[in-house]
């Protein structure tokens, strides 16, 4: 036991390392494929937005994980962060539903506003979280009907980002259980 304490410094200083590393990493691919290829084009907003939601998305896993110690929490927060991360992403990159420009794309930003909300409801507590992540997912789950409607083909993966939402609640609420 005295060990695993003494090693934890060690492994969140490891981890932040690989985390921040990674998030630079993520933000020099454009750069690097703008040298090799014209369809990658990006301007000063482009790689502004993308610091901002890159940065962003690593200072909140930091505080994540400075809050707990609890790998289980920890391993709830990475993975709602990074499926937050990804819905953003994804719609100023190309849109969920058709493309960037269509305002059926604004439920996302709901889906996200469940989580975030719902996380300062429930005071980052994990079964809080537990619960909010659940609640996000069934919203998650919910934009599947308007794309239906207008883009049938996406559905299946507009559906999908419900799996992580999902695993985010489960080990939520694990982290919970173990006290």
């Amino acid at each position: 036991m005295a060990a695993q304490v003494m090693n934890e410094p060690r492994t969140s200083t490891r981890l932040r390392i690989a985390a921040w590393s990674a998030a630079a990493g993520l933000l020099m691919l454009p750069a690097i494929a703008m040298q090799l290829t014209r369809e990658v084009s990006w301007g000063p907003v482009d790689f502004l937005v993308a610091a901002l939601l890159i940065g962003g998305t690593g200072l909140m896993f930091e505080l994540a994980i400075r809050a707990r110690t609890s790998g289980a929490y920890r391993a709830g927060a990475a993975v709602a962060l990074f499926t937050a991360f990804l819905t953003v992403w994804i719609n100023l990159a190309v849109g969920m539903i058709g493309d960037e420009g269509n305002p059926l794309n604004l439920i996302f930003g709901g889906v996200i506003a469940v989580a975030i909300l719902g996380g300062f409801v429930a005071r980052f507590q994990p079964i809080g979280m537990a619960w909010t992540m659940a609640a996000t997912a069934l919203v998650q789950a919910a934009t599947v009907i308007p794309a239906l409607t207008t883009e049938p083909r996406t559905a299946a993966l507009i559906g999908a980002f419900t799996l992580p939402w999902l695993l985010a609640a489960a080990l939520f609420r694990a982290a919970a259980r173990r006290g």
